[in-house]
């Protein structure tokens, strides 16, 4: 019988916890968004983590850009929000519009505010094991994993997809808790050989459906990271249906992933908050 992760009920916990704890610490973390243009799917994106943080007693700030502006416009928001004693948290919406430097963007955000955890200095961090605001979706599947009590130190695991957002982070995460890590990529031969090796499958692929049951060893615990609109409805990069029964966990798409990654921002907002206030 295959466990599923049920991530929007494990994120409903972190948020109760971090609400309760802003209560009655008496800090009011401040998260500020700065979204560049009008893509629809960062509208909904913005929106949803404004919500999620009011929610649970933070403020929330918006800075909206049109889609023509320049990089410096850009660097000029981002620097007055690292000035802002308000402001504990600072991400950028992902993807900027054509032209802006997203590298030049991301790399001027305080190291103290950067809750994405995409700065050098937050990856430098997170590569060397040392204390730092993790990547939030990476963060959200090793705090989904514990919650269900998998463990992790000793056991094989793979992670599908390289991106420095979620596959080389997850690498270096499930590292630091004593899981020998394989990372399967574009280039790699006989991928599905490899996966089939996983205790732990990390799937971030960024591409619907690709892994079927033949790249997953039975029993397996799998991590289905990708999210994909179609006429079928919301998909995921691994094959739901041929897993079911199969595998000893898996999480769903959507309510897996998805919703630990707005849970982990809060967290990161609140550890950002303690630490600049000296809590």
């Amino acid at each position: 019988m295959t466990t599923y992760l049920d991530g929007k009920q494990v994120a409903g916990q972190i948020r109760e916890r971090l609400k309760d704890a802003i209560q009655r610490s008496g800090l009011v973390p401040g998260l500020a968004v700065v979204l560049v243009g009008d893509d629809p799917a960062s509208e909904i994106y913005v929106r949803n983590k404004g919500r999620a943080a009011r929610a649970v007693g933070m403020l929330s700030v918006e800075r909206r850009l049109p889609a023509s502006s320049t990089t410096e416009e850009v660097l000029r928001v981002v620097e007055d929000l690292n000035r802002d004693d308000s402001i504990h948290g600072i991400l950028v919406q992902l993807p900027l519009p054509p032209g802006i430097d997203r590298d030049a963007v991301i790399e001027r955000i305080s190291p103290y505010k950067d809750v994405d955890g995409l700065t050098r200095a937050s990856q430098g961090a997170l590569m060397q094991n040392q204390d730092g605001l993790r990547p939030c979706t990476p963060a959200g599947i090793l705090d989904l994993l514990e919650a269900y009590q998998i463990p992790v130190s000793g056991r094989r695991a793979v992670v599908v997809g390289r991106s420095a957002l979620v596959g080389l982070p997850v690498a270096l995460l499930l590292m630091h808790k004593n899981a020998t890590v394989s990372i399967i990529h574009s280039r790699t031969t006989e991928p599905e050989g490899l996966a089939r090796e996983a205790d732990i499958l990390v799937v971030a692929a960024g591409r619907p459906r690709l892994v079927t049951r033949k790249w997953v060893k039975e029993d397996a615990v799998v991590v289905d990271v990708g999210i994909h609109r179609t006429s079928d409805g919301l998909i995921g990069d691994v094959d739901a249906a041929s897993l079911d029964g199969y595998v000893r966990a898996l999480s769903p798409v959507p309510g897996g992933v998805g919703p630990m990654t707005i849970a982990e921002l809060l967290n990161n907002t609140w550890k950002a908050a303690q630490r600049q206030v000296g809590q």
